[in-house]
């Protein structure tokens, strides 16, 4: 049993939440522990590695991504790809394949895979490789599907061809978002009225607002209810992100973490690339960011030192992800949900994580 400020669906309350793997209940107590904020585990869609680890080594590495996360308050994640070779996909995907059947000792739960390319702009690759684009098909699609189950998908759905297959894609439950693209605001909307979701990263690897040409950005900010966000206060400058709050309404944080996140500085493998972290970023050699260091309970603390209150900052980082893959069990503390539990100190540094239950170790590395 624990006890403090608990958030719940229905606002903050003092008392006590008992739980085994699932929350048993949660009950007012004016002696609980008002030092101690008790709010949702966090969960994060889009996550490329951790502890000098990528998701795209395949074997084991979903494990210790997972494991690094949940020493960050991540109770629940996307194993992210990168675009490659298909058989460097494939490797990914199979090595994710039984953490996503079986939820490791010490680890959050890896809900399945954000297959984040290979079916991007060559325009708009950011950090992803250029030789490795593809044209999407579903052929390839069910195929990678099969290997794991794959979640969110991000694509250039200007692309000849990528329109028609966002249908498709929701047929496989597969939460389809705008990203790595060079379209304007028009295919931005009709991607949105075809069935896409989300978007990845907003304002990284797309085309950006002008008043003459709004971009796939204008289409976002204008019509969307969800997109992920990266809130290191690198990606994306704090005006921005204020404007992105104020537009759309369940804009939710991820991190975008690679294998240096959790390291010192140096020099890290992402996919194929070779990435260098330094001044609490990451960046191809060529300058260019590519993906971040960031945890969650620091995007926590961003979000809060943007001005936000902690309880909208919490529901941006559990509650709203969670709604956007209809995880309905996840993201909150109610009685019924996982007992997915991050505790925070008055710094709101982690004190606590529950995984469905489990105690993570904290203090190990």
């Amino acid at each position: 049993m624990l006890s403090g400020r608990i958030l719940t669906p229905d606002g903050w309350i003092n008392g006590s939440i008992r739980f085994d793997q699932r929350i048993l209940h949660i009950r007012e107590d004016n002696n609980a522990d008002s030092t101690l904020t008790i709010l949702p585990g966090f969960v994060d869609l889009h996550v490329h590695g951790a502890a000098g680890v990528d998701i795209m080594q395949g074997g084991d590495a979903g494990a210790t991504v997972a494991r690094a996360h949940a020493k960050h308050g991540t109770t629940a994640m996307l194993g992210t790809t990168m675009t490659a070779t298909d058989n460097s996909i494939r490797r990914a995907l199979r090595g994710l394949a039984p953490v996503i059947a079986e939820r490791p000792t010490g680890a959050a739960r890896m809900l399945g895979v954000h297959l984040e390319g290979p079916f991007l702009s060559i325009h708009r690759l950011g950090a992803q490789p250029a030789d490795a684009i593809a044209v999407g098909s579903m052929d390839l699609v069910r195929s990678y599907h099969e290997l794991a189950p794959v979640r969110a998908m991000t694509i250039a759905t200007e692309v000849d061809g990528h329109l028609a297959l966002i249908p498709q894609l929701n047929e496989l439950g597969i939460r389809v978002q705008i990203g790595h693209s060079n379209g304007t605001y028009e295919d931005g909307v009709a991607a949105l009225e075809a069935g896409a979701a989300g978007f990845t990263h907003l304002y990284n690897g797309m085309t950006g607002l002008n008043h003459y040409k709004p971009g796939i950005v204008g289409a976002a900010l204008a019509h969307a209810e969800y997109a992920e966000i990266i809130p290191d206060l690198q990606h994306v400058e704090p005006g921005a992100i204020r404007a992105a709050l104020r537009a759309i309404p369940r804009l939710y944080g991820v991190t975008d973490a690679t294998s240096a996140t959790g390291m010192p500085d140096g020099e890290y493998g992402l996919g194929s690339q070779r990435v260098y972290k330094c001044l609490g970023c990451v960046r191809l050699a060529t300058g260019s960011l590519a993906g971040s260091v960031l945890t969650m309970d620091q995007a926590l603390r961003n979000f809060i030192e943007l001005g936000l209150e902690l309880a909208d900052a919490s529901n941006r980082l559990s509650l709203y992800p969670a709604d956007y893959l209809g995880e309905t069990e996840r993201g909150r503390l109610t009685p019924g949900a996982w007992a997915d539990i991050v505790v925070l100190n008055a710094e709101l540094q982690p004190v606590a994580v529950f995984v469905e239950g489990e105690a993570i170790d904290l203090t190990t590395n």
